[in-house]
């Protein structure tokens, strides 16, 4: 019996870590304000799985080309689900940080080392596996919340993060049992360094990796800072808000199937460009739309940010030797984990109380990425 497609295992993996993500990622806030009662703490949640997640990316995709990336994404899971019982054991604000620590270093390697290996296992459909896979990670986002009010609609109990673990741990026992890595040609030892500094520094990828930070910064505000704004400048109540994430993942999922599979066939440049213009031009034109009609130009740009993330990761993987795969990925992550959690900071001091200021420069760096892609030579 042959075993499955590298993409149908790793999307499978993926899907089902997200199924828990998605569940647990409403609960943590709630269980820290219900420890601490105190918002800063509320704030430090996101913050310190991000933390984590960014120091883990280059160590994690460094050493995964050298050693092979199954085993570190079978360690990511197992640690995964180890912080699904951290949370469980927790009784206190600092276990659930420790639990964050745990899963932003589980996460690192998923992320990264995905795309890695499906660049390698097709290397003329590079675009499409990789928006597939992306798109599975938010499918499971969109799934889990609805999960987690079967399991627990009142949101109490340590079930669902019982489950998460379990998920987790699924998710590892399928890697490791049916995902098969395509055989990469050992190059020169010692040069893996000089030759990763040699790619980051070529124009186009520094240009290419400014831009992801901008991706990373639009994402996490999408996640924290614009909900908020949404809720004081239009009126949406706590359903709406909920539409609101569901929409964003759905939209990036679906915008990243349709662009990856496109920028095999006609280039990934125009993808590039045009997924900045859409994020800066949804984002300028929030405020001309009262109430739920804001859902249209948050629709544009969240298909923005799905066209800009596929071809993005799938270009610099593009770049890079086959042996630095996960080096290059890892680079990637590491960009766009500094503008997820920069980002949102960002917005929120520039804005003070007139949150549209913030989003109107977001959207002007946006527009200003657009430009520069442009102005790139292939």
């Amino acid at each position: 019996m042959s075993k499955p497609s590298p993409l149908f295992t790793l999307s499978l993996s993926a899907t089902l870590l997200m199924l828990g993500v998605g569940m647990i990622v409403a609960l943590l806030p709630q269980r820290i304000h219900a420890l601490t009662g105190s918002l800063e703490s509320v704030g430090l949640v996101a913050s310190v799985f991000a933390f984590a997640y960014l120091l883990a990316q280059l160590p994690v995709s460094a050493f995964s080309d050298r050693l092979g990336p199954k085993r570190f994404l079978v360690i990511g899971y197992l640690t995964c689900g180890m912080s699904g019982l951290l949370y469980v054991a927790s009784d206190t604000a600092g276990g659930i940080f420790l639990g964050r620590i745990v899963q932003g270093l589980g996460e690192a390697p998923i992320w990264a080392l995905g795309p890695a290996i499906l660049s390698l296992a097709y290397p003329t459909t590079k675009g499409r596996v990789i928006g597939i896979y992306n798109a599975a990670i938010h499918i499971g986002l969109t799934a889990g919340p609805l999960l987690g009010l079967l399991i627990a609609p009142d949101g109490q109990g340590d079930a669902p993060f019982v489950v998460f673990a379990a998920l987790c741990l699924a998710a590892g026992i399928v890697v490791f049992l049916f995902l098969r890595v395509p055989s990469v040609p050992v190059g020169q030892q010692g040069t893996e360094g000089r030759q990763i500094v040699a790619l980051l520094r070529e124009r186009q990828v520094v240009v290419l990796l400014v831009g992801v930070l901008l991706y990373g910064a639009g994402y996490g505000a999408f996640l924290t800072v614009l909900p908020i704004s949404l809720a004081a400048t239009h009126g949406l109540g706590t359903t709406a808000i909920s539409l609101h994430f569901v929409l964003f993942y759905a939209a990036i999922s679906a915008s990243q199937i349709v662009a990856g599979a496109a920028s095999d066939r006609i280039g990934r440049r125009g993808f590039l460009i045009w997924g900045m213009a859409l994020a800066a031009i949804g984002l300028v034109a929030l405020p001309v739309f009262p109430g739920l009609s804001v859902f249209w130009p948050l629709a544009v740009a969240s298909i923005g940010l799905g066209m800009f993330c596929v071809a993005s990761i799938t270009e610099l993987n593009a770049r890079a030797p086959d042996g630095l795969k996960g080096a290059a990925s890892g680079s990637y992550y590491v960009f766009w984990a500094a503008g997820y959690v920069l980002g949102p900071w960002a917005i929120g001091s520039s804005a003070g109380s007139t949150p549209v200021v913030g989003f109107t420069l977001l959207a002007g760096a946006f527009a200003l990425m657009a430009v520069a892609l442009q102005s790139l030579r292939n």
